[in-house]
């Protein structure tokens, strides 16, 4: 029976892992198209901001 527990933990805890990179990947995506809009979006003008 303690085996069959510690493998239905260990697959909890590799699922929940596995969903947690999952959600980081997407908020670095995000944060990256965000990020490149920005740098699309900047103004080319040359007049410096000093």
């Amino acid at each position: 029976m303690v085996p069959l527990l510690l493998v239905l933990l260990l697959v909890l805890i590799l699922l929940g892992a596995g969903f947690a990179i999952k959600i980081l990947w997407w908020i670095a995506l995000a944060v990256l198209v965000i990020w490149l809009i920005g740098f699309v979006a900047r103004p080319r003008g040359g007049g410096g901001g000093r």
